[in-house]
């Protein structure tokens, strides 16, 4: 006789999924819906308080975009869904772009590029020869000036605009950066490796990034920090997946052919390619991006070396008997003023702060794009702190940096062969935003900071005999650029900042 057993089936327990928080990581998920109403109202306050109409038209249009990138993320039931970004960038870049383009308004630098266009393709250098007043100086190193040929060759065309080249390169080099910074996350997924996320869609970050006011901005009235910043960041991205060293270096030398900002990018960056693909391709893109500086500028320097020196090496110092109004009350700039012996002060803390963060990459090199970019941005903000001629507005600098590198919550696989190596996946939105919030805290604070006023201690010496006449003359053949329209005169407001217009005499259009 065989006995049977009774097998007595139990309920299956379920376990209760856990309730999806909007966001990517849930501790900030509640505060990410205050993210584009915190936009509309710093948008709402420069539109009010700001004196310049081209910066009035920004806020107003670009309050109605986050207004409508708020609807459009609570009737999603996600703060960084595609409809919510496309309205951010489209009520804050695209709307008044076309409308200041049509009006012929722009910031000041719009005008300098394009007049540097002129003349590099008239007489070989973009400078004015002879400078008599902030109007005539351009402090851009000469690949500045390739954005005003567009201008000088089809004239008053809107797309001949130098704001759309600037977009332009600022924007396909950040969808570069972002899509070699995720190559590492993509090859894992394609593999199937287990743990492996897919990264943030380069279109999604690159659009929250164009968004956000410090971005949307400059990209409207014009602002010559951005494709600086953004070959910035595809030169790291580059740096960090290894290869052989040329790329990298093409796109660093083509930052560095920009603007003298972008020169702390080399060590950092040759750093981080040696980490990643070894000292011969980090000596190959030394070559190789020094080599691409040298022939931009080198042969427009010896075309006329006293305008060259004058206009990008001595007037950002505070030395070219024209004074920078760039005048934000940072460290350097106060010690400059009002300290006995402060300009050497300053200069002197700026080369100790370059020799530190130098140290620092020889001792603890970094081997992430993340880590290279925090480095560059201490780097940067110790620089732009202590220069004696500074603004606010560099600080567009560390904060993208920062954001666009900055690795989510799951980490990637490595691409280095160095060990501890990873590649930094692609942004996430989420932190995108919660350093975008903070930096809109600081910009809302910072608007109604007033700036020093300058008192330099020598008087600012007179034009020498003759200098006027030729100045004058050289402006009839090349006139102030149509963009310097809305502001109604002075030289103080034609040359007024992007970010933080209302915030008195600290300007961008002649700063370094």
């Amino acid at each position: 006789m065989q006995s049977s057993a009774t097998v007595i089936a139990r309920p299956a327990v379920r376990v209760p999924a856990p309730i999806p928080v909007p966001g990517a990581e849930a501790g900030w998920g509640r505060y990410q819906w205050c993210y584009w109403p915190a936009c509309a109202v710093f948008a709402l306050l420069l539109a009010v308080t700001t004196s310049l109409t081209p910066h009035r038209v920004w806020g107003v249009c670009a309050a109605l975009g986050y207004a409508l990138a708020a609807v459009q993320a609570r009737r999603s039931g996600r703060a960084w869904s595609r409809a919510a970004l496309t309205a951010s960038a489209v009520g804050a870049v695209l709307v008044p772009l076309v409308l200041l383009i049509a009006a012929g308004a722009a910031q000041a630098e719009v005008g300098v590029v394009e007049r540097s266009g002129r003349l590099l393709l008239d007489s070989g250098s973009p400078y004015v020869p002879h400078p008599v007043g902030v109007q005539d100086i351009n402090p851009y190193l000469p690949g500045m000036a390739v954005f005003g040929i567009p201008r000088a060759l089809f004239g008053d065309t809107p797309l001949a605009d130098a704001r759309l080249w600037f977009g332009a390169a600022f924007l396909i080099s950040m969808v570069f950066a972002a899509w070699h910074a995720g190559y590492a996350a993509r090859a894992r997924h394609a593999a199937g490796a287990r743990g492996s996320t897919r990264p943030t869609p380069p279109a999604d970050a690159v659009l929250l990034l164009a968004g956000f006011p410090a971005v949307a901005l400059p990209l409207a009235v014009g602002g010559v920090d951005l494709p600086v910043i953004g070959l910035m960041c595809l030169g790291l991205a580059l740096a960090a997946r290894g290869g052989s060293g040329t790329a990298a270096g093409l796109a660093m030398g083509a930052a560095a052919a920009l603007k003298w900002t972008a020169w702390p990018l080399l060590p950092v960056g040759l750093a981080l390619q040696a980490v990643t693909a070894g000292r011969r391709a980090a000596g190959r893109a030394a070559v190789t991006s020094l080599l691409a500086a040298a022939l931009a500028v080198v042969p427009v320097a010896l075309a006329d070396p006293h305008s060259f020196v004058r206009h990008v090496v001595l007037f950002p110092l505070g030395e070219g008997g024209i004074h920078s109004p760039a005048t934000s009350p940072l460290p350097g700039y106060l010690l400059a003023t009002y300290v006995p012996g402060g300009f050497a002060l300053a200069l002197g803390a700026l080369v100790a702060g370059a020799a530190a963060v130098a140290v620092s990459l020889l001792v603890r090199p970094p081997r992430t794009a993340s880590a290279a970019a925090n480095r560059l941005a201490l780097g940067l903000g110790l620089a732009m702190c202590l220069m004696p001629a500074t603004r606010f507005g560099y600080l567009v600098y560390p904060l993208v940096l920062c954001a666009w590198f900055r690795p989510g919550r799951n980490k990637e696989s490595a691409v280095s062969s160095a060990p501890g190596g990873r590649a930094p996946g692609r942004p996430t939105n989420g932190h995108l935003s919660r350093v975008a919030a903070l930096a809109i805290a600081a910009l809302i604070a910072a608007h109604f900071i007033p700036s020093a006023k300058q008192t330099p201690h020598t008087a600012e010496p007179k034009p020498r005999a003759g200098a006027a006449a030729q100045a004058t003359a050289h402006s009839a053949a090349y006139p102030r650029d149509r963009h310097s329209c809305f502001c109604p005169c002075p030289v103080d407001q034609w040359t007024s900042g992007a970010l933080f217009p209302s915030a008195g005499p600290d300007r961008l259009a002649a700063s370094a």
